[in-house]
């Protein structure tokens, strides 16, 4: 089973990029934000954490994590990202390691793919036999954030400024998939590189 973590900037379109790994070949595909809201539901130790550091104000009414609440108490603010990130990351990973054993054990599927935004900066090298690294021009990305997720420009520059360099993305990662759009091109590449299946 070969282990590929999947990384890029804000509305570089790795979404789509595994959505069509997952309908073309025999994987698991873990996405570390999905993981983090697993381990934030009531009763996981990230919860009681999550709340004591943030308050009840981030609740909704049924004492679940509200993501949008929390995700506000959270930006800008890089003291409570470091703790929020210091709580959620570490069970992140421990999890994704589980599941790594698990499906190991399994021994069903060919390729486990990881996909995290922090990749490169919380060492998933250490864990993968190769990164990612899906790329898409700034103004690419800039149109699909503002069409698909409806981002203002302010809000958009202000993730972008958070994130690594394509210089760094590329320093790090062995493998480039360009995804500017045309998708028969995408998908081109990731058959040229992980067989035909698809």
């Amino acid at each position: 089973m070969r282990i590929i973590g999947i990384t890029g900037g804000v509305g570089a379109g790795k979404t789509q990029v595994l959505s069509y790994i997952e309908s073309h070949y025999r994987c698991r595909v873990i996405r570390a934000d999905e993981a983090a809201h697993l381990l934030e539901e009531p009763g996981q130790d990230c919860y009681s954490r999550l709340v004591t550091l943030l308050g009840q104000d981030i609740l909704n009414e049924d004492k679940t994590i509200d993501k949008r609440r929390m995700a506000d108490a959270v930006f800008g603010n890089k003291d409570i990202l470091e703790q929020v990130n210091a709580i959620t990351h570490p069970e992140v990973k421990k999890y994704i390691l589980e599941q790594i054993q698990y499906e190991r054990e399994r021994g069903v599927v060919d390729f486990f793919f990881i996909e995290a935004a922090l990749l490169i900066e919380d060492r998933y090298d250490l864990i993968a036999d190769e990164l990612w690294y899906i790329h898409s021009d700034v103004e690419v990305r800039k149109a699909r954030l503002v069409q698909d997720r409806h981002y203002s420009e302010e809000k958009i520059a202000a993730i972008m400024k958070e994130q690594l360099s394509e210089a760094e993305f590329r320093k790090h990662c062995r493998v480039v998939i360009q995804n500017n759009g045309d998708l028969a091109e995408t998908y081109g590449q990731i058959r040229a590189i992980l067989g035909n299946n698809g």
